[in-house]
């Protein structure tokens, strides 16, 4: 457990809904994550991949602290970030920053790239002096891949992969130990999203960063990622290393996942077992009893209805997965 620097336990995020302008009355909640555990080792990647709503960019604010838990807790280094305060909470949330999803909007365009990027500097003194500030600034844009001369040019002046690297030297002001990339390359082009993965692989290496890598492209997450943890509906589903989650997924809705990855080699489009899920997505407000996939599962039995499946390794699954028929499939072959 030495080498865990992340830690999460039952972190749970319910948003009140709320009837009424003058006197609210709260009528029920949205389970945004909704009892999600997760471990975190230095200098790995874990993936957390799942259909839009899931939970995963809810779950990287919680992370981060930009939304406060309902209840649980986040372990980093040791340390409840939940239960932390002031000085403390401060100090504490060096060792955790976050790489935002829109290159566009999570720039200020009426700030230099050099007050961006030392913008961290002003919230921590300590970090680096005053006069060293520029400097350090530089030799950010220098690490991401920039002109350290265009220090006071503004956001506009760059293009989309430039304004991400921008983000990413903004992460790494404060030498964290973790960085929190909600899908950092999802408004990029594909030309562009290699040369950022790459970016993120060598920064990695060089500072051995710990990342949560929060993405729906499946296979950008493989690429990346040690780890995967696959989430549906606020819940991790299944989890495990990511040539087990690829190449022997035991839950339905992972398998169903998979099957809809692009096949580049025509040869095998033919004989790829697409599973087309019935349904929409149940509301996170009024999630199904029991298991929570079971309405678009084609396994699905009374038990699944009445008996909510742990996240555990069962006797046809090599790894964790909350399903009471967790097995392994091959979903190019449909075995």
């Amino acid at each position: 457990m030495s080498d865990v620097v992340l830690e999460t336990k039952g972190l749970i995020k319910h948003f009140p809904i709320t009837q009424g302008i003058v006197f609210k009355t709260k009528v029920g909640a949205v389970r945004a994550v909704d009892g999600v555990d997760i471990q975190l080792r230095r200098g790995e990647t874990l993936g957390v991949v799942g259909e839009s709503g899931c939970g995963k960019s809810t779950l990287a604010k919680l992370l981060v602290g930009l939304e406060k838990p309902t209840s649980g807790s986040i372990m980093v280094r040791g340390q409840d970030m939940v239960r932390l305060k002031g000085t403390e909470l401060r100090k504490a949330r060096r060792n955790i920053q976050m790489v935002l999803q829109d290159p566009y909007t999570s720039l200020n365009p009426r700030m230099t790239v050099g007050d961006i990027i030392g913008e961290p500097f002003e919230i921590h003194p300590e970090v680096v002096p005053k006069k060293g500030r520029q400097r350090a600034v530089q030799d950010l844009l220098d690490t991401v891949g920039l002109n350290p001369d265009h220090i006071n040019r503004y956001p506009h002046q760059f293009s989309g992969g430039q304004r991400q690297r921008i983000g990413i030297a903004r992460a790494l002001a404060l030498k964290p130990e973790i960085i929190v990339c909600d899908e950092p390359v999802s408004a990029l082009d594909v030309s562009i999203q290699a040369q950022v993965i790459n970016l993120l692989e060598r920064l990695q290496d060089e500072f051995g960063l710990s990342y949560i890598f929060i993405a729906h492209d499946l296979s950008v997450v493989r690429h990346i990622s040690d780890r995967v943890a696959v989430m549906y509906l606020g819940r991790i589903v299944e989890h495990g290393y990511d040539r087990e989650i690829y190449e022997q997924p035991t839950h339905p809705y992972t398998q169903a996942l998979l099957s809809a990855v692009p096949v580049p080699d025509p040869r095998l489009r033919g004989q790829r077992d697409q599973i087309v899920l019935e349904g929409d997505v149940p509301s996170p407000a009024n999630p199904p009893s029991g298991c929570r996939f079971r309405t678009r599962c084609w396994k699905a039995q009374d038990i699944c209805a009445q008996q909510d499946p742990l996240l555990q390794i069962r006797d046809r699954s090599p790894h964790p997965s909350a399903c009471h028929f967790a097995e392994i499939r091959d979903v190019v072959h449909g075995r």
